[in-house]
């Protein structure tokens, strides 16, 4: 782990707040946890997570699916559901809850689950831009609803995809000697900003995959890896063929 800057800490403007409650330290107390800015910005130990929002997410992504028409699903509807579902019960029942408890299952049956959706999430958009190109999608409203699934489960999967990869993983996130950030978050630059030994959490992950299909680029959180910018890239290329082409479609069929 990298070494602390000496005299950092000591810089006039650093640390200062514009208010607070009487007595708070005007530094939201991260002087006293004992942690330097190089340690916040290589990540603090994470503190104790459940699984549970990134599988009650998962199980939003499949809800996704059965919104889309049957034009845009490769062969019966059942069967991603049924073989997603099907994972997500495996991974629900014979696996810790907690990220605590280390589970070499759990994370490999996690990233079979994310590749699942993702995979899935990229046919239902290849099939939903053949079908516009080729006029198989003449509904307006339809392709709107299906866009729209469309670029949800992306955000929801792009979102799942971070969770799982920075610094090695929930689990790997405790460890101290954890490798290095995949992505830099405004709470890890700016001691005072958060609370002291911050870390980021799935809802975090998840609202840098929706800023990053919003914007089509990172917001207020950096990639700093090339697997964490490549899968930024992706993401962005899919949402932006998504709102531009498909979207901008569906209002001239409904014009």
């Amino acid at each position: 782990m990298p070494a602390s800057l000496d005299g950092f800490a000591q810089l006039p403007w650093w640390g200062v707040t514009a208010g607070g409650p009487p007595g708070a330290p005007s530094d939201g107390g991260w002087r006293a946890s004992g942690f330097s800015p190089e340690q916040l910005a290589w990540g603090v130990p994470a503190p104790e997570r459940t699984y549970w929002p990134a599988r009650i997410a998962v199980a939003a992504a499949v809800g996704l699916y059965f919104v889309l028409p049957d034009r845009l699903i490769p062969g019966p509807r059942w069967i991603v559901p049924v073989l997603e579902g099907g994972v997500l019960l495996v991974l629900s029942t014979t696996t810790p809850h907690r990220t605590t408890e280390q589970s070499s299952r759990r994370r490999t049956l996690a990233i079979l689950l994310v590749a699942i959706v993702t995979v899935t999430n990229l046919i239902n958009l290849g099939l939903l831009v053949h079908a516009l190109i080729h006029g198989g999608v003449q509904n307006g409203r339809e392709l709107i609803f299906a866009s729209a699934a469309v670029w949800f489960t992306n955000v929801i999967v792009f979102g799942l995809w971070y969770w799982e990869l920075d610094r090695g993983g929930p689990q790997a996130r405790h460890d101290p000697q954890h490798r290095e950030p995949d992505f830099l978050f405004p709470q890890m630059t700016t001691p005072g900003a958060g609370r002291p030994g911050w870390a980021p959490a799935f809802v975090d992950y998840l609202y840098v995959s929706f800023t990053n299909a919003t914007a089509f680029s990172p917001t207020d959180t950096m990639p700093l890896t090339p697997i964490a910018k490549s899968l930024m890239a992706v993401q962005s290329a899919g949402s932006l063929l998504t709102v531009a082409l498909v979207a901008a479609r569906a209002v001239n069929i409904l014009s």
